[in-house]
Parts: C-alpha cells; structure tokens; sequence
C-alpha cells in the first residue's frame, strides 16, 4: 500500500516499490486520503460482514439441531399420548354403547307409553272437535237464521216505513224497561220545529226532587238494501248537534243501520272528536246507551239539585231585585213626571209673577199719569183756557154776564 506523509510545508507520497516520494498539493492529497479510507471501510466491512455470516450460519445451525431434537421429543410424547387417548377411547366407546343401548330401552318405553297416552288424548281431541263442531254448527244456522229474518223483514219494509219503523221499534224497547229501569224518565218524539229543524226523540230523566240530571237527543236512521245512493252516519252528525244544542239536551246519540259491513259502527262508537258528547249506536245497543249515560249522569244528582236550588235562590233574588228595579224604576218615572210638572208649575208661576209684576209696573205708571192728568185738570181755568183766544173769552165772558131785565 502507497505510504503517505504528511508535513506542515508540504505532502509526501512515498510509493512502497520504488520507495520514491512524490510531493501533491493539499487538495489532491485530501482526495488520495478519501480513497485510501474508503478502500479500508469497505474492506473491514466485508470483514465484519463475513464474520457475522458466519456466526449467524452457526447460530442456526445450532437452533436447527435444538429444534430437531425438541420435536422429537415432542413427537415421542404424542405418540405415547395419542397411545392412551386411543385406548380411552376405546373404553369410553364400549360405555356410550352400554349407555345408548339402556337409554334406547327407556326412549322405547318412555314412546310406548307416550303413543297410548296420545291415543287417549286424540280420541278426547276428537270428541271435543266434535261437540265444538255441533255447537259451531247450531250457531252459524242461529245466525244464518238471524240474518234472514232481518233480510226478509228488511226486504218487506217500504221505503217510507224504514225510519218509521226503526222509531217504533226504540220506543217499544224503551216502554217495556220504562217502570223497571227510568221511572221518572221523559222519552218522546221531538216535535218543536221552531228552531228549523227536529230530532227524533228527546229522553230526559228527573231525580226524586224533579231535578234534570240527564238528556239525550236521539236520530234514528234506517236504509234499505237496495237504495241506489247510500247514506253515510257522519251525514247526518251536524244536523243532530245542532238539534241537541237547540233543544238543551247534554247527549246526542244516533240510533244506525248504516254502514253495515263498517268495521267502525259495530256496537257503541263515540265520536265526540267530531261533535262533543255524540254516539253511534246500531238497534241493540239503544237501551244499554241510556243506561250507560244515565248512570254517569247519576253523581251529577247531588252537584245539580244544589245547583238547581241556588239557581232557584238566584231566581227569588233576581225577581225580588227586578221587583225592586221595577219600583225604583216606575218611583222614578212618577217622581220625574211629578217633578216635570211642578218644575212647569214653578215656572209658570215665576212667569204668572212676572206678568203680574209688569202689569203692577205698568198700573203704577197709569196712576202717574192719572195724578198728572188730575192735576192739569185741576190747574186748568176758563182764564187758562181762552187766553190767547178772544172769540172763547167773549163766549164765556158773555155766559158769565148777569142776565138783563127786558125792556117794557
């Protein structure tokens, strides 16, 4: 390798054959110096490299050998492992036989005596389907019947009769509970038309005090099978609110056959969201609707008997108070004519005073000149009189002469 020497005045490069020195600048110095440290580094690491292949090639070498005798130690003790699980095995399949055949023998018994009790059971199922089907039977052929009488009696119904008819047949059911059930009820057809129009019925029952405690306004509507334009109950829902506010009553309830195939209108079906206090209700539910009301009505009875007594007292002191007014009013009107009129008598009196008063001033001014006049007159002499005229004072001159004797 090329021996370099470093001074402070210079470089020295000293080649190792000829041992000659070569003297090179500071730059091209620095660069040989980079070269010969590369070609080193590179070299010890080639070195370094080599020795760690080696000693990883013997590491695994070494783990190789380790792990081949690990797993054949490990292959040894599963084989004697698996040996023994076999021959487990073997025991526990003899005693599953032993056990499957006795559980087989008790399954089969166990069936045995299952079938006979199903047998039993299915003969009691057969006989009971049996009794349900008669009984199923009878009922629909009830019903059947049920719906061909309403056919038939609907079908001979006239289309005049259909509401009539409805009406009666209200009023019949109502009348035969009457006595029992609303003996001091009120139940008849509406027949005040004064507000243009009229329900049906009006119900309205009384406690033993004659207090009204509830009413219902009633509507019954029919309508035959073959009617072309079918009708709807919410028709006719405003017509029976305005009746029942018109006639005062709490409830109003209408009595339909409408709509009958309507899963809505099967019993009693409120529709106090369309108008308050208002029910449908098909023909068989017509009594039970009273009764339903009249007996939620039933502990309103003590509230509107103190209500209908201070209603009463309101009444005797409203009447007493307007008896009052009446008299204070007509006191007043007398009072006022009476006043009225001396007021104008008062008035006419100041007038008479005034006139009187006018008439004094104006004879006390003709007395004045009554006085002057009297006493002109008794200032005036005959002197006064013809002064200034001697034909007047001639005349009185010769009247006041004394008559002459005639001559003989």
């Amino acid at each position: 390798m090329t021996e370099i020497t470093h001074t402070t005045e210079s470089n020295e490069i000293k080649c190792p054959h000829c041992e000659t020195l070569f003297t090179i600048d500071e730059a091209r110095y620095a660069d040989i110096v980079q070269q010969v440290r590369t070609i080193e580094f590179k070299t010890e690491l080639h070195e370094r490299l080599a020795a760690a292949e080696q000693a990883k090639n013997a590491e695994i070498a070494l783990a190789v050998s380790n792990a081949t005798q690990e797993a054949l130690k490990v292959t040894t003790t599963k084989d004697a492992e698996i040996q023994q699980l076999k021959s487990d095995l073997r025991s526990v399949a003899t005693d599953q036989e032993l056990a499957v055949a006795k559980a087989v023998s008790a399954t089969e018994k166990n069936l045995n005596e299952a079938k006979s009790k199903l047998e039993v059971q299915a003969a009691e199922q057969r006989a009971k389907d049996v009794a349900l089907a008669q009984s199923h039977a009878k009922e629909l052929a009830m019903k059947d019947e049920l719906i061909d009488r309403y056919k038939e009696m609907k079908a001979k119904l006239s289309v005049k009769m259909l509401g009539e008819t409805l009406e009666q047949h209200c009023e019949v059911e109502f009348n035969r509970m009457r006595s029992l059930a609303f003996p001091n009820a009120e139940f008849g057809k509406d027949n005040d038309a004064s507000a243009g129009t009229k329900g049906d019925y009006v119900f309205r029952d009384y406690s033993d005090d004659h207090v009204e405690y509830a009413s219902i306004m009633f509507e019954m509507k029919n309508e035959s099978d073959t009617t072309a334009s079918k009708k709807k109950n919410t028709d006719f829902l405003a017509k029976l609110d305005k009746d029942r506010n018109d006639k005062g009553c709490e409830y109003a309830v209408l009595v339909s056959m409408l709509e009958e195939d309507s899963d809505l209108f099967t019993g009693i079906t409120d529709v106090s969201h369309l108008y308050p206090k208002m029910f449908v209700v098909r023909p068989q539910f017509f009594l039970a609707i009273i009764a339903l009301l009249r007996n939620a009505a039933l502990d309103t009875i003590v509230v509107k008997t103190e209500l209908e007594h201070a209603k009463k007292q309101n009444i005797d002191i409203t009447d007493f108070e307007s008896e009052l007014d009446g008299f204070k009013s007509a006191f007043g009107r007398n009072y006022q004519l009476a006043k009225d009129k001396f007021d104008a008598a008062i008035k006419e009196i100041d007038n008479a005073i005034l006139r009187l008063q006018k008439v004094k001033g104006e004879l006390l001014g003709s007395e004045n000149h009554l006085r002057l006049a009297n006493d002109k007159a008794t200032a005036l002499t005959v002197k006064k009189l013809t002064k200034g005229n001697p034909t007047m004072a001639a005349k009185f001159a010769e009247l006041n002469a004394p008559e002459q004797p005639d001559a003989a």
